[in-house]
């Protein structure tokens, strides 16, 4: 444990990693130019809702194992190993991703250090990133000082981060110095006597996992969801389906689930800063799919509107309650979210939407200030029209019709991510959508006039 560690960045990524690595036993200091975000986090407080941080977080300032600081070159001073966790959106009217943040804080860094160390990228990039940064990095480095460079993507999923970064499923490390992987067997000890798959590679390996990875559960989700359009049409559960091509193991039942489709931070802007890249590389053709796996994703949101529509013969004047905005449960992150979205496009056709969600209200209303916000599910849905699931907090899936009859003014409700039981609800007279189901008042359609 004799190595000190930073994390160049404080985001949802930088938190996350900085706090883990006290956990592991490390000194740790978090570096982010904005200094409110190092305020708040020097108290204790994050900027996001993640479950399990905030307790790990305030044990290891309490401990002293774990600071903050704006200074590049007070951390360039203190540590060992150095990690890249800054973001890297797209840029302003692009796919691409914008690596300025990730090169500026490569470029001060690598100019502040004094002493032999090794910086390591955890940052989702364009591949090719990593070694061009080792060519920036020598170029920057000060004279006598040994600079090696290795990047290791993340795998962490949103509600279970804390959890991903203690007991990953695997460690991607890609190097070509032996130096920089024994000094990141040494960081990732713990991990490793638990028998953690630790994949030495190259920097290229490396920086396409992560976005491979996230390409293919795009495809995954948006593959069920292209089914889920052919349900609707000819009938069938899409639910049932899922379930049995699930149980053939070279698919998996995992993201085969049927509903308004992916959003956050990650999926949808990694496979378009993936489209982007190869099309830099003159491999136009190579993930064209992509875009077809895009375009289904966003048809889903369309489908929810339409079907809320439906239901009430036009949207000018109904009250729709929506349940969920953030992208996925366990989190307030609304960036893409499909929820959100929905949200605001039935606001943008003239209804009343009432919106409830146990973490992200506040994020949504920063997004989209004009929806009304609520602080309970019970106020959202009073005097309803339609009422529309669209994320899967457990608060709704244990949702049962008889705790919200008394309170909608008509009992129509759209469950978009598939958590409900339609007979129950349909058992309780309530008019019941979903998202991969063919309603049960609209008569089957004729396979044989279908072309």
């Amino acid at each position: 444990m004799g190595k000190r560690l930073t994390v160049i960045g404080t985001g949802y990524l930088g938190a996350t990693h900085a706090a883990a690595m006290a956990e592991l036993g490390f000194e740790v200091l978090g570096v982010d130019v904005d200094p409110k975000k190092i305020d708040a986090l020097s108290r204790g407080e994050l900027p996001f809702h993640e479950p399990g941080l905030p307790e790990l977080l305030l044990k290891h300032i309490d401990s002293g194992r774990l600071r903050f600081t704006t200074s590049i070159e007070e951390a360039a001073a203190f540590g060992d190993v150095h990690f890249i966790a800054v973001g890297t959106p797209q840029r302003a009217g692009e796919d691409a991703a914008d690596m300025t943040y990730v090169d500026a804080a490569v470029s001060a860094l690598a100019g502040a250090i004094s002493r032999d160390a090794l910086v390591v990228g955890k940052s989702t990039v364009p591949v090719g990133s990593a070694r061009r940064l080792k060519s920036v990095i020598a170029e920057t480095k000060r004279d006598g000082v040994e600079i090696d460079l290795a990047w290791n993507p993340e795998f962490l999923r949103e509600g279970f981060a804390v959890q991903d970064t203690l007991r990953p499923d695997r460690l991607v490390v890609g190097a070509d110095s032996p130096r920089a992987h024994a000094v990141l067997r040494e960081v990732y000890a713990d991990a490793l006597s638990r028998d953690t798959p630790y994949i030495a590679t190259d920097f290229e390996t490396a920086e396409l996992v992560k976005v491979a990875a996230n390409a293919f559960l795009a495809t995954k989700i948006s593959f069920i969801n292209a089914f889920a359009e052919v349900t609707e049409t000819v009938g069938g559960d899409i639910r049932t389906l899922a379930d049995a091509i699930g149980l053939d193991n070279r698919i998996g039942r995992r993201f085969l689930n049927a509903g308004i489709g992916f959003g956050g931070g990650c999926l949808p802007k990694d496979i378009r800063a993936l489209q982007a890249r190869v099309s830099e590389l003159g491999l136009d053709r190579t993930m064209r799919f992509l875009s077809e796996i895009d375009e289904i994703n966003l048809r889903r949101r369309d489908r929810v509107v339409y079907l809320a529509e439906e239901l009430l013969g036009g949207l000018e004047d109904k009250r729709v309650a929506v349940l969920g905005t953030a992208f996925k449960p366990n989190s307030d992150d609304v960036r893409d979210s499909p929820a959100l979205d929905v949200a605001a496009r039935l606001f943008s056709a003239g209804a009343e939407v009432s919106v409830y969600d146990p973490k992200a209200n506040d994020n949504s209303a920063q997004r989209f200030p004009r929806l009304n916000y609520c602080s309970t599910l019970s106020e959202a849905v009073s005097g309803a029209d339609v009422v529309l699931v669209l994320t899967e907090w457990q608060e709704f899936c244990d949702l049962r019709p008889q705790a919200i009859q008394p309170l909608v003014n008509s009992k129509q409700i759209v469950d978009g991510r598939n958590i409900l039981s339609k007979d129950e609800w349909e058992s309780a007279g309530w008019t019941f959508r979903a998202l991969g189901l063919r309603a049960s008042d609209i008569p089957a359609t004729d396979l044989l006039a279908v072309n």
